[in-house]
């Protein structure tokens, strides 16, 4: 018989206090089947310190996606992202945890636990800014956004990094034409280069920008004034610069605002658990 995995369960405070059941149900599977260390961190700076700490074990995230997000931050500024894989079980309301539902995580409690118990690790690219910044799936930079700094936007209903985008345009432009008169569509000056490539230049208003890893490489669209069409380049560098701006990523926690930034594409460069494919 071989010897029991060996994890460390980080279980977030927000997770603990919003669903106590999924908690439990996660610990249970977890303990039932590996030799289980449970580190209950009170906030950001225990979470960050249990993940320096795990040595030998394999760490596993209980929460939602900003845990998610705050653990690879944390093992990518420690230099400990490539050392192994990273597990999570989704715990938290339906739009707080699409982001590992999208990475294909599953969003049960007893279906995580048990891909962290039987999964194989599959490697993942990462977006990583130049301020050491990390994105996992995309980003977006959006006209006339006005959230304060740390607001987060909530979508309505689960899906892609793509469907994401599509309802936040949507909030972004006000109702329909037949709900009143239409307004016009917000625009922003954005210098866009994709690996030294100017796509946009500062003369030409745009209505967004995104950027999604995807495949190995960095898919880039930037969207002119309503009717002309997208422009989309694939790259492993992205630069935007111009007047300040913010920018919306993975589950859409508003950065900036910033006068420039740069992504940087890194292939493969971390390991998430996921479910064996079906044969």
């Amino acid at each position: 018989m071989s010897a029991p995995d060996q994890l460390l369960v980080i279980i977030d405070p927000v997770a603990r206090h919003g669903d106590g059941e999924s908690v439990r149900i996660a610990k249970d599977v977890l303990c039932a089947r590996a030799d289980v260390r449970i580190c209950l961190p009170d906030g950001p700076a225990e979470f960050a310190r249990a993940l320096e700490r795990c040595g030998s074990r394999r760490p596993v995230v209980v929460g939602d996606d900003r845990a998610l997000l705050r653990a690879v931050d944390r093992l990518h500024r420690g230099r400990g992202l490539g050392e192994g894989p990273l597990s999570v079980v989704p715990v938290g309301a339906p739009g707080a945890v699409q982001l590992a539902g999208g990475l294909g995580v599953p969003l049960g409690a007893v279906a995580a636990a048990r891909a962290v118990l039987e999964g194989v690790a599959r490697r993942l690219d990462l977006l990583v800014d130049d301020s050491g910044g990390v994105v996992l799936r995309g980003l977006r930079i959006p006209a006339g956004t006005r959230a304060p700094l740390g607001t987060p936007y909530a979508p309505g209903a689960p899906g892609a990094v793509w469907d994401t985008c599509r309802s936040l345009m949507r909030t972004l432009v006000g109702p329909p034409a037949s709900a009143g008169p239409a307004r016009p569509a917000r625009t922003h000056r954005l210098r866009v280069e994709a690996d030294g490539m100017l796509l946009s230049d500062l003369d030409a208003p745009v209505e967004d920008v995104t950027v999604l890893s995807r495949d190995g490489v960095a898919e880039v669209v930037v969207r002119p004034r309503a009717g002309a069409a997208p422009i989309r380049r694939e790259a492993s560098a992205v630069t935007v610069s111009g007047a300040s701006f913010r920018y919306r990523a993975d589950t859409a926690q508003v950065t900036g605002p910033v006068w420039t930034r740069t992504w940087t594409l890194r292939r493969s460069a971390w390991a998430l658990t996921l479910p064996v494919p079906a044969p």
